[in-house]
């Protein structure tokens, strides 16, 4: 190659795609601005979700499988070991929650800083800094950031896999380093979520592998393959095969098909963290304009790389985004933010690209009215996302309030490990009480109706219900006590004969 000459390579439209730096930049610029938008994430959580709001009920389940001080909660067909494995470090010898939520915060903080660092030579510095602060800003990244979940997991994966991915078809960069980083994030997505993992990758196999990339190939598949041999060891050990797992996971998901959800993620934006079913008010439109605005910018973004020779940095991250938001607003019945958290990490990028090009002239220079237009837009969206996030953290706080006060109570009454819990809401008031929690019926069925009553030959066995509504015939004749916002029956005291 000629001395000045940058180098080139293919992309999907058919133009040559122009890099924007050579590999010298894999190395230099740019990362103290990408640290402190990570660090400012990740002091953002610590700040506004706060290190001591309690666990939930999908952060139960996961917690209390490396979790030394309660039983493991039913591990669902869909979930994965990823999330486990990730708090293990702290879970596996102490019960703060302080320092659960100090401890993933921080990781987060670096997981986001080490996606963006994977683009950095693909995209400005500026672009990229843009894109990982409208990322984090958003009130369902806040949020999930220093909980035990693994969306914002799956999400950084994608971020980081589509970076080392695109680097690795530039030239330029170093090619292997670049491969085995397409391998990593892979890995993590399915290590997280298997399933989120294979849609995130549709998008890369589709778009932008042609015959002479094999070997990029290989490294996604490589690390989906390692990402998700746990899973479907487990699917044959403990689900009679995989197709009996996807199965069973379609099931709990309320079998898969065609559901058209675009209408339940809208509304779920008003900080409803399960839209399951669906049945809220549509919010006031400063909520969800955002969200709205979203395919607007991208479809600006991708005219201009067009326009400018670049088409594959900017189509490769929203044909992936759009692969990973597919299943979730037209296969599933129900809503949750956190299920779009990857494909807004993958919009990121082109989108601060866009609005950079909309407030900067040819010439470089600001556009004044159009820069103070995006200023204003940009300063009622953090207002809005920030609301939506303190009323979320507030009642979410609340809810897991009462769990305690309800294990609290429950200590009182007599019920202390060993000991089990059945009915409503019992996985995560097990958890907080030190208990087992099995059910008879639904998505985490783990028992039956006699181990329970054997069980309860034993050990204190509870039956926990809403206020009004009939128990479980079993527990219909044990002794009645009323919680914060439950009702519980309580087995006689072990010892007694319970099948009388």
């Amino acid at each position: 190659m000629a001395q000045g000459t940058r180098p080139m390579l293919v992309g999907v439209s058919g133009r040559r795609d122009e890099a924007l730096v050579s590999g010298r930049s894999w190395r230099a610029g740019g990362g103290g601005l990408l640290a402190a938008v990570a660090g400012v994430f990740t002091l953002a959580q610590l700040l506004l979700v706060g290190p001591s709001m309690g666990l939930g009920w999908d952060e139960v389940v996961y917690v209390s499988q490396v979790a030394d001080d309660a039983p493991a909660a039913f591990f669902s067909a869909p979930r994965a070991r990823g999330v486990p494995f990730l708090v293990w470090p702290v879970a596996s010898w102490s019960s703060s929650t302080t320092l659960l939520r100090v401890y993933l915060s921080v990781l987060s903080g670096l997981g986001l800083y080490l996606a963006l660092r994977a683009w950095r030579g693909l995209f400005p510095a500026r672009v990229l800094a843009g894109a990982g602060a409208l990322f984090a800003t958003l009130w369902v990244t806040l949020f999930y950031g220093p909980q035990a979940m693994p969306n914002l997991w799956v999400a950084v994966g994608a971020l980081f896999c589509v970076g080392c991915f695109l680097r690795a078809r530039a030239g330029g960069f170093d090619e292997r380093a670049a491969s085995w980083g397409v391998s990593a994030g892979s890995a993590l997505m399915a290590w997280m979520r298997p399933t989120d993992a294979v849609w995130v990758a549709l998008g890369l196999l589709v778009v932008a592998v042609p015959v002479r990339h094999r070997r990029l190939a290989g490294a996604l598949v490589l690390g989906l393959v390692a990402g998700g041999v746990p899973w479907v060891i487990e699917a044959y050990v403990g689900y009679g095969g995989l197709r009996e797992r996807l199965n069973e996971a379609s099931r709990i998901q309320g079998d898969l098909g065609w559901n058209l959800a675009v209408d339940d993620q809208l509304r779920s934006l008003v900080g409803s963290t399960l839209c399951r079913p669906c049945d809220i008010a549509t919010p006031h439109p400063a909520v969800f304009v955002w969200w709205l605005v979203l395919p607007v910018l991208a479809a600006y973004a991708l005219t201009v790389a067009v326009r400018a020779g670049r088409t594959t940095r900017t189509l490769l991250p929203l044909a992936c985004a759009a692969t990973a938001a597919f299943p979730y607003l037209f296969l599933i019945g129900y809503a949750a933010p956190r299920f779009l958290l990857p494909a807004y990490a993958l919009l990121a990028i082109p989108v601060a690209d866009a609005l950079r090009h909309l407030v900067t002239a040819p010439n470089g220079r600001l556009r004044p009215a159009v820069a103070t237009l995006v200023a204003v837009g940009l300063a009622g969206h953090l207002a809005v996302q920030y609301a939506v996030l303190d009323r979320t953290v507030d009642r979410t706080t609340a809810a897991r309030v009462d769990w305690a006060r309800s294990a609290a109570q429950l200590h009182r009454l007599g019920v202390r490990p060993p000991c089990l819990l059945t009915g409503h809401q019992a996985i995560p008031v097990a958890y907080y009480t030190g208990c087992g929690s099995g059910a008879i019926r639904g998505h985490n069925a783990n028992t039956t109706r006699a181990d329970i009553l054997r069980t309860a030959r034993g050990v204190p066995v509870g039956a926990l219900s809403v206020p009004g509504r009939k128990p479980p015939r079993y527990a219909s004749d044990w002794e009645l006590h009323r919680l914060d916002g439950l009702e519980v029956r309580i087995a006689p005291t072990p010892g007694a004969d319970t099948t009388a």
